[in-house]
């Protein structure tokens, strides 16, 4: 199923099951044992606990029991509605949850092989880029022979608890999973890649528009097989998981279990209507508290939908934890979305497909100029550029970034360990580093403590440079960078920070500065067709080098907001900016320009005409460019 699974902690399910039933002994995990460090890194606070197997608790135990739903999770007394959230999501896509609980048939109790039970199990997290397997037994924390936490509905029903064991194991303990990112969850299950959304910052309550284009975001995601994840934020600690008048908690992590466009009406007349309500189930990972708002289970909204409807929708009128809205009151209420998509990489899907780039990396913090790569955010210019750079040429279109860092949480014996604050900062590029007075941000994320950041963004075509950076500098970490863009985008990650020195250096000359030459748009271009416009397009040449702009239709004030970057070897000969009618047979010229930098002036800004080529200032054509020229004196900054 999988292309490479890594066995954690080296431990492997099958040696050590066939090890435990050659020697007729019940599996005893050695690197999580049945004490109190699994269980906390502070100290115990829930009183005497006692492990035990699922045969001591019930007569009959399963993983599952009349299949797997989110139903059959429950939150014990730990905070961890996150991952019992994601948990809850899981459980309806099934070819998820299998990737997660592998062999789910061999690994199920068969009372007419009891010969076969060997108290181990095994589940499986994607953990900063691989698939691990983790091995567990199945002893488990109880206080008055009640399961302490994560348990089901059904009291001889054992995956939820199993799994979340499991996950503890990875993070170390179970009070490790006190208070998480539901993100983070729905990446270890998945594989793919979580984008948070803020509710109030795109004020989807009050936009109609955008709340309908969020809608059908949210059921393209659902209906490939994504997990959704929601919130309402507390923002003190008064409001952590208090409850409002409607039903609803904040600072709780909800599933988002369901997304529907429902028919209102009964019978045909039901089918010949164009109204569908836009519709969410959540699910409490309490299971109990829903919401008691319009179309809440028992509410008389459900008498405008037919039964046949209902009963697809399943809706039921019970305090399950489960429940609908209406897309504009969740939007009202929820401040909070995840979106976790499952990217295709398929040639053979039918649905978009991506290319995915994968690269590794690391802050790493030295003494010298040129090998720190831990530079820290702007506000740190002598050190900013010194952040590892990743180079990526991009055709015109949508480009999704997430960056990942490697989970510090999981360190219970130095007590819960904190993730860096860090963030994704894209740039204009060229081959080198690039030096501290050419950046212009293209796009960024906010700094957050989070485990992965995402950005998506449309970007024109050229080539840009993303900066991973932590907040301060010197600190010190490893990431995960993966690039989804339409066609191969070859990352490479920028190391050289000068051009290479060669045998011919020497003769050819060295690079003395770096210009950039920012045309930023043009006015009053001569008109070429039967409406006075033209379709225009701009060439910047230097020393070889040669920069284009695309085509720009119907227009004699085209708005360019092309650059080039160019490393000079001989400052005193021009930049040459030419413009271009584009034409179905021969491109008309239009004028030139040719800009000569001061080094000595590190940005200057011109509005300069246009001339026929060869000629002198005199012979002037009509149009303006306005350029900006930012040029530095130093190669690089790094």
């Amino acid at each position: 199923m999988f292309s490479t699974v890594k066995a954690f902690e080296g431990q492997h399910y099958s040696n050590l099951k066939r090890q435990c039933l050659q020697s007729g002994r019940l599996f005893e995990d050695p690197l999580f044992p049945a004490i109190d460090d699994s269980l906390f890194y502070l100290g115990n606070r829930i009183g005497r606990v006692h492990w035990k197997r699922p045969g001591e608790l019930c007569d009959d135990p399963h993983l599952f029991v009349d299949g797997i739903s989110a139903h059959d999770l429950h939150q014990g007394q730990l905070g961890n509605c996150w991952f019992v959230a994601a948990c809850s999501s899981l459980a309806s896509r099934e070819s998820l949850w299998q990737k997660v609980i592998p062999d789910w048939k061999e690994q199920e109790w068969d009372p007419e092989k009891a010969d076969s039970y060997a108290g181990i199990f095994h589940f499986r997290f994607w953990r900063f880029g691989e698939w691990v397997d983790v091995v567990i037994d199945d002893r488990l924390p109880t206080v008055e022979n009640q399961l302490v936490y994560c348990h089901s509905n059904d009291s001889n029903e054992f995956w939820s608890a199993l799994v979340e064991k499991a996950y503890a194991k990875v993070y170390g303990c179970y009070e490790a999973l006190d208070g998480g990112n539901t993100a983070d969850a729905l990446v270890d299950f998945t594989g793919g890649v979580s984008e948070p959304m803020d509710l109030l910052e795109g004020q989807f309550a009050q936009d109609e528009v955008a709340r309908n284009q969020l809608f059908e975001r949210v059921l393209k995601v659902h209906n490939r097989d994504g997990l959704i994840s929601c919130s309402i934020r507390a923002t003190t600690l008064e409001d952590m998981e208090a409850r409002l008048d409607c039903g609803l908690v904040k600072g709780h992590a909800y599933a988002v279990t369901d997304v529907r466009k429902v028919r209102l009406g009964h019978g045909l007349l039901a089918y010949f209507k164009s109204e569908k309500l836009h519709m969410i189930r959540m699910r409490n990972p309490w299971g109990e508290k829903e919401w008691s708002g319009p179309w809440s289970d028992s509410s008389e909204e459900w008498k405008k939908v037919s039964k046949s409807e209902r009963e697809k929708l399943g809706v039921t009128v019970q305090d399950d934890g489960e429940f609908w809205m209406n897309f504009e009151d969740f939007c009202h209420y929820f401040t909070d979305l995840i979106l976790c998509r499952l990217i295709n990489t398929s040639y053979l899907s039918i649905h978009k497909t991506w290319e995915e780039e994968v690269m590794r990396g690391s802050w790493i913090h030295r003494n010298g100029p040129l090998r720190n790569r831990a530079g820290g955010c702007i506000n740190h210019k002598a050190t900013f550029l010194q952040n590892p750079q990743v180079s990526v040429p991009v055709l015109e279109d949508e480009v999704l970034i997430c960056l990942q860092q490697k989970e510090r949480r999981a360190t219970p014996k130095e007590g819960k360990g904190e993730n860096l604050n860090y963030m994704i900062s894209l740039q204009h590029n060229t081959n080198l580093h690039i030096c501290l007075l050419n950046i212009q941000k293209v796009a960024g994320s906010i700094y957050i403590n989070s485990r992965c950041v995402f950005l998506r963004k449309e970007l024109k075509e050229g080539r840009y440079v993303i900066i991973p950076t932590t907040f301060d500098p010197g600190q010190q970490g490893e990431f995960l960078l993966r690039v989804f863009t339409d066609v191969p985008s070859d990352c490479n990650e920028l190391t050289l920070d000068e051009p290479p020195q060669t045998c011919w250096t020497g003769m050819c000359g060295y690079p003395q500065l770096v210009t950039q030459v920012h045309v930023l748009s043009a006015d009053g271009l001569q008109g070429q067709d039967a409406n006075g416009a033209s379709d225009p397009y701009v060439i910047i040449t230097c020393e070889g080098e040669k920069v284009r702009s695309p085509v720009h239709k119907d227009t004699r004030c085209p708005k360019f907001d092309i650059k080039g970057i160019f490393y000079r070897k001989k400052p005193k000969e021009g930049i040459h900016i030419e413009i271009y009618n584009k034409n179905v047979i021969v491109d008309t010229f239009l004028g030139q320009v040719t800009l000569f930098s001061d080094p000595n002036d590190r940005q200057e800004q011109h509005t300069v005409y246009l001339k026929d080529k060869g000629s002198r200032q005199d012979n002037n054509l009509p149009g303006t460019l306005t350029v900006r020229v930012i040029t530095c004196t130093t190669l690089t900054n790094i």
